[in-house]
């Protein structure tokens, strides 16, 4: 049980978060902090927080545990805000997409106040943003991957994996590279792809005539590209280059399809897609815990 949680960032991921620890009985107040005065006073009348902060230092003074629900590239800036607050008692986490850009932020930012903080990606979210949207649900039967490091406290490693384990997450714990390296592979490619697949649509002369036609589909394969722009554009950034090695991966596949169809070989552009179906037969959601799903 934590006497106080410092919630900074009241959106969907961080007042998600709030409402889970409240519905399990993990804590007894929440502060809230928002860059915009709506949503904090949102999160207040929809019972998300128990009381409103003014600043993220604020937010994060006197609590026992705190969550940064901020975009990756505000991440340093944050934590510049909140250190003077930090005790070696004190739990600190953020939801971020990315991690060994954090972790860096974090050095930088804390200093020998680093072994409270315990990098944290919960795999999930909606389309839709904001608080309004928040669900005290939402984690459960999800995967979290915590990237702790040597710096890290025993007892804040520790903690961190028994909070996402009461609100009924599935936790997997590995290095801040290997993460990014896997989620390149599995979210941020993905995404990607489906933002460059709509804008080839939609740039095309007869594109909207093209879209009408789509249906279940390509509405299942184009859902990401509804994502928001620039938590998507952070993460571009931020992991850009494990992001450019997939990119690599995946034209080099693409050429092979091109060259086969070039040649009208048939029987060869056969054993690809099966190579390709057999795979995605074989393969369960969280079927493994060091392989993360999308």
């Amino acid at each position: 049980m934590f006497a106080q949680l410092g919630l900074i960032g009241c959106g969907l991921m961080g007042g998600s978060f709030a409402l889970a620890l409240k519905q399990a009985g993990l804590v007894r107040r929440v502060v809230g902090y928002s860059p915009s005065t709506k949503t904090v006073q949102q999160a207040l009348q929809l019972g998300v927080i128990d009381a409103t902060a003014s600043s993220a230092l604020q937010a994060a003074s006197g609590a026992d545990i705190v969550l940064m629900a901020v975009p990756v590239s505000a991440t340093e800036a944050t934590l510049q805000l909140i250190a003077p607050t930090i005790t070696p008692h004190m739990l600190v986490m953020d939801v971020g997409s990315t991690k060994a850009d954090v972790l860096a932020a974090a050095r930088r930012a804390l200093g020998q106040r680093i072994g409270s903080f315990v990098p944290a990606h919960p795999i999930a979210g909606k389309e839709k943003a904001g608080v309004e949207h928040a669900d005290a649900k939402l984690y459960q039967g999800c995967q979290v991957i915590l990237t702790a490091t040597a710096e890290t406290h025993g007892k804040q490693r520790q903690q961190a994996l028994q909070v996402w384990q009461a609100l009924g997450c599935k936790v997997t714990q590995m290095s801040p590279e290997a993460h990014d390296a896997a989620f390149a592979a599995v979210s941020h490619f993905p995404h990607l792809l489906a933002f460059a697949l709509m804008n080839a649509i939609t740039g095309q002369p007869q594109g909207q005539e093209f879209l009408s036609l789509a249906g279940p589909g390509f509405r299942d394969f184009s859902r990401i590209a509804a994502s928001d722009p620039k938590v998507w554009r952070d993460i571009f950034i931020s992991n850009r280059e494990q992001l450019l090695l997939q990119s690599q991966h995946l034209q080099t596949q693409l050429q092979a399809f091109e060259a086969l169809l070039q040649h009208d070989d048939a029987p060869a552009l056969e054993a690809l897609i099966a190579q390709a179906s057999t795979a995605r037969s074989q393969w369960h959601l969280g079927q493994h815990p060091s392989k993360p799903a999308c």
